[in-house]
């Protein structure tokens, strides 16, 4: 999800987009001259006979909220009043392109111009955000390349609109400026997020989520086992070290590799049978939602070489992170005052610096009352995590406003969640940190 300077970089990515457009196909030398691209409100454009210049104007006359993901993510609190999470704000950003110039048709060809560019980028693809939000960019405006605007969940859609004349004639008044040639386009969907910190609830402890698609070769489901000697159990939390056991029929070939997210692995032949093939999970995958399918290559030619042959559907699974360390460190605050501390988390596997992570501390107390317990939840900034190493085995998250006392500690990567261990009686009891 994207901040709120969001808006402000979707128009300086159309503004950059147009600019590049126009640099390659030499719109300068098509009109004999230079002439200017802007982003500001139509009145503050000079249309005065003596001082009207040639000029593509790019203006944002209206935000509305998207009907798709208006509903997404609610509600916010519970009955309690605490928050619980925090929905996106969807935006679709409403633009008008308009063309000035004192010199006959110079209007029109910018138009052109402009409208083929946009009409060869439907999307704003991410590297292409990227590209124009890299410093350095406009000195008043540096804190748009913090904008995370291309991680956000769904790509950046740009379609023309139809403008009635009736709506045109209402809007350039509006403007209090004088009318001039307009294009109207649409760009959807721009997701703002609140960074508040919000309550999470403790983890389910057992699943009963069963998909069996009709396939074949077909996986019906993927269960686990903690150690090549251990029993095979299903629905368990899948953590790094694990053997994936995917069930299902037909699975058995000559040749059967097990593709993981893009990672070909190759299982022993004992460990492969019509209903169930056994697999390590390679050391590459980090915590997550992944995908795997078996994949039956088939051996063709003289000499044989193995070609793409049957492949399975494709079955999801969850590989979950596990704590191996929690350190508080830094603590700042006394007394009843919040505290302010860095927590170091120590993980398997590796975390990516591309990935999300999230730390979510529920108090923990040795006697259960009716006193409500405080959770915070707390996100590493995407970019701390771009600017260290590739992979990482540990994590360390700014938490404020924290109050004094032993928490819980889960940290969740990707939606993939840490587990707790429990006592005999049942209740969480770590992995705990203590925050003095």
């Amino acid at each position: 999800m994207s901040t709120a300077l969001a808006i402000a970089a979707v128009t300086h990515v159309m503004k950059d987009l147009l600019n590049n457009g126009f640099v390659d196909n030499d719109v300068s030398g098509a009109i004999g001259g230079n002439f200017a691209l802007t982003a500001i409100p139509p009145d503050r454009i000079d249309t005065s006979v003596a001082n009207e210049q040639t000029q593509l104007n790019l203006f944002m006359y209206q935000a509305t909220v998207n009907q798709g993901w208006r509903n997404e993510g609610l509600p916010t609190h519970d009955s309690a009043g605490t928050r619980v999470s925090n929905p996106p704000l969807a935006l679709d950003l409403h633009y008008l392109i308009s063309a000035y110039s004192a010199t006959e048709l110079l209007p029109e060809i910018l138009m052109g111009f402009a409208m083929l560019i946009l009409h060869d980028t439907p999307v704003l693809s991410r590297d292409i955000i990227k590209q124009a939000l890299q410093p350095p960019l406009d000195v008043n405006l540096p804190m748009l390349a913090l904008t995370e605007l291309a991680e956000q969940t769904e790509l950046i859609k740009i379609s023309p609109v139809v403008l009635s004349t009736e709506e045109i004639s209402k809007l350039w008044p509006a403007f209090q400026a004088k009318y001039r040639a307009t294009a109207a386009y649409k760009v959807t969907v721009v997701l703002l997020q609140s960074r508040k910190s919000k309550k999470s609830a403790l983890p389910v402890r057992s699943r009963q989520l069963y998909v069996v698609p009709f396939h074949q070769p077909v996986i019906e489901s993927i269960a686990s086992k903690s150690a090549p000697a251990a029993p095979v159990v299903d629905n368990q939390q899948i953590l790094a070290g694990y053997i994936l056991v995917l069930k299902g029929h037909k699975l058995s070939s000559d040749q059967v590799t097990v593709n993981i997210d893009g990672i070909v692995a190759t299982p022993a032949p004992a460990d492969i049978s019509d209903e169930q093939i056994s697999i390590a999970i390679p050391a590459a995958v980090t915590a997550g939602v992944h995908t795997a399918q078996v994949v039956q290559p088939q051996l063709m030619g003289v000499p044989p070489v193995a070609h793409k042959g049957a492949v399975s559907n494709v079955q999801a699974f969850v590989l979950s992170p596990s704590i191996v360390s929690v350190t508080a460190a830094n603590v700042t605050g006394t007394g009843t005052a919040p505290r302010a501390a860095d927590i170091a988390v120590k993980v398997n596997p590796l975390v990516a610096n591309t990935q999300q992570v999230e730390l979510l501390l529920n108090e923990w107390v040795a006697v259960t009352g009716t006193t409500p317990l405080a959770a915070y939840s707390f996100t590493l900034s995407a970019a701390t995590l771009a600017a260290g190493p590739a992979t990482t085995d540990t994590v360390t998250i700014p938490v404020t406003g924290v109050t004094a006392g032993t928490y819980l500690v889960r940290i969740r990567i990707n939606g993939a969640e840490s587990p707790l261990a429990a006592d005999s009686a049942g209740r969480y009891n770590a992995p705990t940190v203590v925050i003095p």
